[in-house]
């Protein structure tokens, strides 16, 4: 596989990595109504990229779209074939100080590394000059087309149609803020890191399909179990910066939209709507009565 059909993929993996969460039908779904007094809003969890099988979407996704004329997005979607989206990407995944990706991991983890993109036909030295968290994502879009999960997700669905039924579209963080993010991630600790990914890539088709099916169902302790403790428990620096530091920084944004003269449906991924220091806890916590829709 040539390095240029990586980078056509990397975002679309970006986007999933920022918020890795990720189908059966039961009585509930990731939607919920968030209410202060008479005034209320939709969250909804979503995932990033999904199989095509996973549409149509859950009907309650609809209905608060429907009742809501304010879409507030994590990010503002990239159009991937955006050539200064990808060029920014690249940059900021690259390293520019001298180091490679030979000199930040041990020979041992160099080499497990570059052991899972043989197959692929595609040696670690064209990965060289970029970050840990560059490599992860393109093992990430490999799983993703290997599983033939790779599709459209539920962000961007929504994003064309808000665009097209001429929606507000509002958004909780910039593209700049997400590839910094994205760019730091495993820095200091780069062979536990890759080590991490190599373990979590092993039996990612049903991994991920645990977590569609998670998320479809509304259940968000089995996807605080599969998506959010293991964060916690196994890089508690990345936890911290992909899920505590965002959903605290998205909270007093999210107050904000009550009292005025708009309806939004907010749509985060579904990790953020799961655990003990989830967007959800956080506003409960604020006052605010929160109610699954069913």
């Amino acid at each position: 596989m040539k390095l240029k059909k990586f980078f056509r993929v990397s975002f679309g993996a970006a986007l999933l990595a920022t918020a890795f969460s990720s189908a059966s039908v039961l009585a509930q779904t990731s939607m919920w109504k968030v209410s202060k007094g008479n005034d209320y809003l939709y969250i909804g969890g979503t995932v990033h990229l999904l199989p095509e099988s996973a549409f149509p979407l859950p009907a309650e996704f609809g209905v608060a779209y429907q009742a809501t004329d304010t879409l507030v997005l994590e990010v503002k979607m990239p159009d991937p074939a955006d050539v200064a989206a990808q060029t920014a990407l690249l940059q900021a995944m690259a390293y520019s100080d001298g180091r490679s990706l030979a000199k930040v991991l041990s020979p041992e983890v160099y080499q497990q590394v570059s052991n899972y993109f043989a197959p692929y036909g595609v040696q670690l030295q064209q990965l060289d000059g970029y970050k840990p968290g560059f490599v992860a994502l393109q093992m990430l879009a490999l799983e993703m087309m290997k599983a033939q999960m790779a599709g459209e997700g539920v962000d961007s669905y929504f994003d064309k149609k808000a665009q097209a039924d001429g929606k507000t579209l509002a958004y909780l963080e910039t593209v700049e803020s997400q590839l910094n993010l994205l760019a730091k991630m495993g820095e200091g600790y780069e062979d536990a890191f890759m080590k991490m990914n190599l373990e979590q890539v092993s039996d990612f088709k049903s991994y991920f399909a645990a977590m569609i099916a998670a998320w479809r169902a509304g259940d968000m302790d089995a996807l605080d179990k599969l998506a959010v403790e293991p964060a916690r428990e196994l890089d508690p620096v990345l936890y911290q910066a992909l899920f505590v530091q965002r959903n605290n920084a998205w909270l007093p944004q999210i107050e904000k939209m009550f009292g005025n003269d708009s309806k939004e449906l907010v749509l985060v991924g579904g990790g953020h709507l799961a655990g003990d220091d989830s967007v959800l806890a956080l506003l409960q916590q604020a006052g605010y009565q929160v109610q699954q829709v069913r």
